[in-house]
């Protein structure tokens, strides 16, 4: 026995190693070490773009051979624990348990996947762990399985716990409804209701408790409503000296204090004077258009989530911010309208922060043929992605086949800033200029 516990317990470090190495593969080198290993990876970056913009014909080379001046990866205040929102798989664990909450190590093609508990992850806050922790005891305790491929049946499936520095802790319980009647569905939410307010889950404090009924990976609010079986509607975190409301699937940035210095520097950046007019595009709940209020003469926000544009509007009206308008919509609907009649004399200065997946082509081309835009901010989590696409179509030459008739941008600096260490992850904010 002495020898099985011996082999179980070096199976179970190699698998958490695994995790850690996966998901913050980082986690091992000093941090300095990890800002050079940063700063390196975002230096090709650059270099790959001065090689891109060479075979459109436009003279990009710097010294280096960038696109454009690079400074130093600007430290995140937080190093361990930073993050503010947890997003956590049910499946199967190293010890078959398939009620395990953790993330996944693993892939689907190699059939190789286990769900690892996340207690010994260093960029995750000991709340996050604890809430996931109750969540499995919960579902462990549950008559109903954990919903692993969807065709095969079962009930439970993601947790998304979501914190602020305000002490407010927000959990989001993603279910799958399979053939189960309304009233079968009450009763499990009354149970999880009980759970978190009166029963051993009561530890975790939560302000707000949300459940989902979901047939799909990921679902919006529009396609299946969240639904608050406790607590508040909503979440608050200060931020550069204003609050602001955080609904559950409204985008902040996962590092609280690393956004501060972000849209400290953007304001910088964006040198806007008293009359200039900033254009907020994938704005989530109006963080950077709030904070640059107080600069400049007007803010439009433009977010596809419509309860984000929600919180946006509440937050203006609580800080007590009445010079900014925001838009509900798809970008690439809602800007060109809002810019070929654009007729506004006052200057313009356009920052962007989309997804992974970049700006839709038409918003590209907005912004191009916009010009009264002579001065852009682009803030990408992934600029080695579709981000690399947009950079080319803001600053490749005129082409008419593609509608592209503005004046091409040209990139002018880059700052990295880390928002997400152990990770080889950074946020690059890359200014353009014409």
């Amino acid at each position: 026995r002495n020898q099985e516990s011996s082999s179980s317990g070096h199976c179970l470090a190699v698998v958490l190693s695994r995790l850690a190495n996966a998901v913050t593969p980082l986690w091992r080198l000093p941090y300095q070490e990890q800002l050079q290993v940063k700063y390196e990876s975002q230096r090709k970056i650059l270099q790959t773009l001065a090689s891109r913009l060479e075979e459109l014909g436009i003279d990009a080379q710097k010294p280096g051979g960038l696109c454009c001046p690079l400074q130093p990866v600007v430290p995140s205040p937080i190093i361990n624990g930073y993050r503010n929102k947890s997003t956590f798989s049910v499946n199967r664990g190293p010890d078959g348990n398939p009620k395990t909450v953790g993330l996944y190590v693993g892939t689907g093609r190699e059939r190789n996947i286990v769900c690892v508990k996340a207690n010994h992850m260093e960029n995750m806050p000991s709340k996050h762990k604890q809430v996931a922790q109750c969540y499995e005891e919960f579902i462990c305790c549950s008559p109903l399985d954990s919903c692993i491929l969807f065709h095969e049946g079962g009930h439970w499936r993601e947790l998304v716990v979501r914190t602020t520095s305000c002490g407010h802790t927000m959990a989001i319980i993603t279910f799958h409804p399979q053939q189960l009647g309304q009233e079968a569905l009450a009763t499990q939410k009354a149970l999880l209701k009980d759970f978190f307010t009166s029963g051993p889950g009561a530890v975790c404090a939560l302000t707000s408790l949300y459940f989902q009924e979901s047939t799909m990976t990921r679902c919006s609010h529009e396609q299946s409503p969240y639904q608050l079986l406790h607590g508040a509607p909503h979440i608050f975190e200060e931020l550069l000296g204003l609050k602001f409301r955080i609904s559950p699937d409204a985008f902040f940035q996962v590092n609280t204090a690393g956004a501060e210095a972000l849209y400290q520097a953007v304001g910088e950046l964006c040198q806007a004077t008293g009359d200039t007019v900033l254009l907020d595009i994938c704005c989530g709940i109006g963080t950077i258009g709030l904070s640059l209020a107080h600069q400049v003469s007007k803010v439009i926000g433009v977010e596809v989530v419509e309860k984000a544009i929600e919180d946006a509007e509440w937050n203006a009206a609580f800080n007590g911010i009445s010079n900014c308008e925001f838009h509900s919509g798809k970008a690439e609907a809602v800007l060109p309208q809002l810019l070929a009649s654009w007729e506004d004399a006052r200057p313009l200065v356009a920052v962007v922060n989309p997804s992974r997946a970049g700006l839709h082509y038409r918003v590209v081309r907005a912004i191009r043929n916009c010009s009264s835009i002579r001065r852009l901010l682009y803030i990408s989590c992934k600029p080695e992605g579709e981000a690399m696409r947009n950079f080319l179509e803001l600053c490749c030459p005129p082409d008419p086949r593609k509608k592209l008739a503005g004046e091409p941008f040209t990139p002018v600096l880059a700052i990295p800033f880390d928002m997400f260490p152990h990770t080889v992850h950074c946020e690059l904010v890359l200014l353009f200029t014409r």
